[in-house]
């Protein structure tokens, strides 16, 4: 089944058509790390490998409010996801999503969620983000946004 494919910059459907994915249930994607690529206004793709955890039919990532991220989302909710290693090579081939940013009342709750999947690497993290914020001053008061993936609209 072809499917039309939105455009990054504008959000019409444009004339190119592409093979929609065998898989579309984002949260079948097991693993640890996953791959969000965003789209520029240009139309270029940014690939970043997130920590994420399963709420649903749904996956929670926690980012910095003031990410490239989270600013390219708010502009276009298109992504392409793929379960990734650690430095962001992908293992499976990409596949659609929606991406939205939840409001801020769901924040703690789906902080607890990734924190419980990742605690024990949160055991060498939490040190080096500590210092970090120790050197890096504009780093003490950061926001977290949850950008919640799920299946694209049909």
């Amino acid at each position: 089944m072809m499917t039309p494919v939105r455009t990054p910059t504008d959000g019409r459907l444009s004339s190119l058509e592409l093979e929609r994915p065998a898989r579309t249930d984002v949260a079948a994607i097991a693993g640890k790390y996953l791959s969000i690529t965003s789209y520029r206004r240009n139309g270029s793709g940014v690939s970043t490998p997130v920590w994420f955890a399963t709420e649903g039919d749904r996956l929670l990532v926690m980012t910095d409010s003031k990410s490239g991220k989270v600013k390219r989302i708010r502009r276009n909710p298109y992504v392409t996801i793929a379960p990734c290693s650690g430095r962001g090579k992908p293992k499976a081939t990409g596949m659609p999503a929606h991406a939205e940013i939840l409001p801020a009342s769901e924040v703690e709750r789906s902080k607890r969620l990734i924190e419980r999947k990742y605690r024990s690497d949160l055991l060498f993290v939490r040190p080096v983000r500590a210092i970090q914020k120790l050197f890096r001053p504009e780093k003490r008061h950061e926001v977290t946004a949850i950008v919640a993936i799920s299946a694209p609209p049909a």
